[in-house]
């Protein structure tokens, strides 16, 4: 029997988790009908933006993250608003995130963040010539810090795992050869 969708026959609210929406499914494996629970993660999409400017340098921005419990090195992204369009949320983000525009954009294409137990969808985007045009405007709970890395730097904190977050890479791999730190 070829693999098949796990058919759901049911599904319950979980908790809302401020930046998720727990559900839980109610699933048959076809390959042998038991019956499992599995848990979801509804999460709106994200974006995030591989912005270099005119002189070759990475836009990347510093901030404290809960989980890791450690100040990051990363890229510009964050949460679509609804309506918004994957473009529209990369350029705010990039605005907001580091007063930086670009005039030319290209869509990287996107990723699945954790299929296991997230529904959503990481949109990646390239940023040619960016340039700061304006400040910072950051939401009450954001605390971050822009730095410019010559491309050189950035693949070498990737190299040395100062760069980790998965994101990050996914979306750096699709602009820069990462085969060398391999």
């Amino acid at each position: 029997m070829a693999l098949q969708p796990w058919p759901r026959s049911g599904s319950t609210p979980g908790p809302d988790l401020i930046i998720f929406r727990a559900r839980y499914d109610e699933v048959q494996n076809p390959r042998n009908r038991e019956r499992f629970t599995r848990l979801v993660l509804e999460t709106r999409p994200w974006v995030n933006v591989v912005a270099i400017t005119e002189d070759a340098r990475v836009v990347v921005v510093r901030q404290y993250r809960f989980g890791s419990r450690s100040i990051t090195t990363e890229i510009p992204g964050g949460v679509m608003e609804p309506g918004e369009s994957p473009m529209e949320a990369a350029q705010r983000e990039l605005r907001e995130e580091t007063g930086f525009e670009s005039p030319e954009w290209v869509n990287l294409g996107s990723s699945s963040p954790n299929p296991a137990f997230h529904d959503n969808t990481c949109w990646h985007f390239l940023a040619k010539s960016a340039r700061r045009v304006r400040a910072l405007a950051l939401d009450p709970g954001e605390d971050i810090e822009v730095d410019l890395l010559p491309e050189a730097e950035f693949l070498e904190q990737i190299r040395a795992g100062a760069i980790s977050h998965s994101l990050v890479i996914s979306a750096a791999a699709r602009v820069f050869d990462l085969r060398p730190f391999a």
